[in-house]
């Protein structure tokens, strides 16, 4: 059993029978009444947020999800393929499952699948990951203004603010948190 106390994001509590993630949370100790948190929770079988007032002291249970180390295979007509490094069974989910990380699935990618009671019900992707940039209007020579921005699609289908001096073909770290352009990567 995990109490308000034990709360870290991205700790996974079963509530209504349903397996939910910590997004956000604090505690709150207000100079008159009892303590709570303030907690945002995302549903792992439906990906819906949820915001909630819990009292200090609440116990919720611990569900039956497990996560598996897997490469990104492909996307096709059927959802996204999916397997796994130590047995290579292969894994399909739809696109509500994958929910905001299909913007960053590129082939080979290694991600964390969530199994709640044997059913893969979300991704996991890495803190960032690497991306080339499909399409971006070229920057014109002596464009140089501090701080400038200019739209970009990824390779995923993601488009993402970049600074003027990126073209096409040119790989950059995006966070997969914010979906913000982080650096140019060189390509060796």
């Amino acid at each position: 059993m995990y109490e308000t106390a034990d709360f870290r994001k991205g700790l996974k509590i079963l509530m209504d029978g349903q397996p939910f993630v910590i997004v956000d949370f604090q505690h709150v100790k207000p100079g008159k009444g009892n303590q709570f948190t303030r907690t945002k929770l995302r549903n792992l079988l439906t990906g819906q947020n949820r915001e909630m007032t819990i009292k200090s002291g609440e116990k919720f249970e611990v569900p039956n999800v497990v996560t598996r180390e897997m490469s990104f295979l492909y996307k096709d007509d059927n959802g996204f393929n999916f397997m796994d490094k130590e047995t290579y069974d292969q894994t399909l989910m739809m696109a509500p499952e994958v929910g905001d990380s299909a913007d960053f699935l590129t082939e080979n990618l290694e991600v964390m699948v969530i199994f709640f009671n044997d059913k893969a019900v979300g991704v996991e992707v890495p803190r960032a990951v690497n991306l080339a940039v499909a399409h971006t209007d070229p920057g014109i020579k002596g464009d140089r203004v501090s701080g400038a921005t200019k739209p970009a699609t990824m390779s995923s289908g993601l488009v993402v603010q970049v600074p003027l001096h990126i073209n096409v073909g040119d790989v950059l770290r995006i966070d997969t948190d914010t979906s913000a352009y982080v650096e140019r990567v060189n390509q060796k």
